[in-house]
């Protein structure tokens, strides 16, 4: 099967988020099982190239219909570790992708519409176009759109669409629509691209989820928030509309890149079976942090700040474990301002003593050492579509701390409440979004840590033998890509 992931993002090369490593590691697995996969992205000039070998311009050059123009864009075809790449390099004086970014511009919208109009093009003057197009978020919500005006029901039936964050829908004025060739007053309707909350306002995300053959979220439990929730963010009686064509499948974690055993990243590799092993990692973060080596628990926060991830409750577990006895970690940043100060703001307040660290950026390699020598790690998030980072802890033997939504509801089975074995038991849980329930299911992690940590290392141990690989989830992309081509050839014939 010939599949091309249309997306923003695939790590290592352009990462910004969570959609770089699905990307990454969905295409890995699905080339494992031995299908033909080729991710189409922008060519940002922040690419990593030096990580793509025999890059190289294939032929012929596209023309590109956009804003009343025609844009001649170059193809660039190479390859990142085993995944066939293909980039869409626009020669023009917009410099779409020339922005030193993958991300935050004002004119973010007209970007990835030009993308999406980019392989609209390439699709067309294909001699044989790939069986499906699995686009990914807002940024490629157009392209069931422009697949369907354009290519027909056979071509749309081809597309699968996951939403990886309902919280960025792709809301654009009118014109865009226009400026990629579209009938705007065909498609502002309700029952099309209107937003059905701001008069006036074309909804891409919306497009694609009336229009592509299939459409999914990361994990089940969010499929069902969106749907009966205001997890939604006001499309949920689309979800509902849209429920015969809708799901959640579960993500995985790249056990190349996200694996004890093989990482490069830490000083000494560990497993189920080598879990004292990772004594040594912790000391190797203390060390490097700056932190006491003592007989505390090393709490971690390992995120994006932004308000989706709770960061009230974040600054206020912060505190709470230095307050009981134990030592913080973070590592994390943000592109609002606000929650930066705020955060440099805690940092200064609690300086850089013996038990606290925070680090305000990202770092790769620091984020490997604090999973392998973390002991609890946070994640209070208000909403989390999946969530890698519990499933990346829980790997390496760090026992997860989590509000009960979205991927974190389908992946934490708490060490006290849970109705599962004790086997299956694997961190903490709590429900409610504020400092009392967080604080509850800190003391109880807190409590088990100092007075049973025979069951402490049974919650690591049940953890890493999880299995949070991408191999069930690309085998239930398999199905559903299946399906898509057996709609395409019915759209086809009928």
């Amino acid at each position: 099967m010939q599949i091309a992931m249309v997306s923003a993002e695939c790590a290592p090369i352009a990462k910004a988020g969570g959609l770089g490593d699905f990307v990454q590691g969905l295409a890995h697995e699905l080339i494992k099982s031995g299908e033909a996969v080729e991710v189409w992205l922008p060519a940002y000039d922040v690419l990593r190239r030096e990580l793509i070998s025999g890059l190289d311009e294939m032929g012929p050059r596209l023309q590109v219909h956009f804003g009343g123009q025609q844009i001649e864009c170059r193809l660039l075809r190479g390859n990142v570790e085993g995944i066939p790449v293909l980039l869409f390099d626009p020669l023009s004086g917009h410099r779409f992708f020339g922005r030193s970014c993958i991300y935050g511009e004002a004119d973010d919208a007209e970007r990835f519409a030009f993308f999406c109009s980019a392989v609209l093009a390439h699709f067309a003057q294909l001699e044989r176009p790939p069986d499906v197009l699995h686009c990914n978020d807002w940024q490629t919500g157009l392209l069931p759109v422009l697949l369907a005006e354009h290519q027909g029901e056979e071509a749309q039936a081809r597309t699968c669409y996951t939403l990886h964050n309902v919280g960025y829908q792709g809301k654009v004025q009118p014109s865009l629509l226009e400026q990629v060739g579209l009938d705007a007053a065909a498609l502002m309707t309700p029952g099309r691209l209107a937003d059905p909350h701001e008069p006036g306002v074309a909804n891409l995300m919306q497009g694609g989820i009336r229009y592509a053959g299939f459409v999914n979220t990361v994990s089940p439990r969010y499929a069902w928030e969106v749907q009966s929730t205001e997890q939604g963010m006001g499309l949920q009686s689309l979800f509902q509309e849209n429920r015969h064509k809708f799901g959640g499948i579960l993500n995985g974690i790249d056990e190349s890149v996200w694996g004890p055993e093989v990482d490069a990243h830490i000083p000494v590799n560990f497993g189920p079976g080598s879990l004292p092993k990772k004594a040594v990692n912790r000391r190797e973060l203390r060390l490097r942090l700056g932190l006491q080596e003592t007989e505390k628990p090393i709490f971690a926060v390992v995120s994006r700040l932004d308000r989706q991830k709770g960061i009230d409750l974040i600054q206020h577990a912060v505190r709470y474990a230095l307050a009981e006895g134990g030592q913080m970690v973070l590592l994390g940043s943000s592109l609002d301002p606000a929650i930066t100060r705020a955060f440099e703001s805690l940092k200064a307040e609690l300086g850089s003593g013996p038990d606290c660290h925070l680090e305000l950026g990202y770092d790769e390699a620091l984020a490997h050492l604090i999973y392998a020598g973390a002991d609890m790690i946070l994640i209070p998030s208000l909403y989390e579509p999946c969530g890698l980072t519990q499933l990346i802890a829980m790997k390496y033997g760090t026992v997860p701390i989590v509000r009960r939504v979205g991927g974190l509801a389908d992946t934490v089975f708490d060490a006290h409440y849970s109705d599962k074995s004790f086997e299956a038991r694997n961190g903490y849980v709590f429900d409610d979004a504020t400092e009392d329930a967080l604080e509850g299911a800190m003391s109880r992690a807190i409590a088990l840590w100092r007075r049973f940590p025979q069951y402490f290392r049974q919650l690591r141990a049940n953890g890493m033998r999880g299995d949070y690989s991408w191999r069930k989830p690309a085998q239930d992309y398999l199905k559903i890509y299946k399906k898509l081509c057996a709609l395409s050839v019915r759209a086809g014939t009928g």
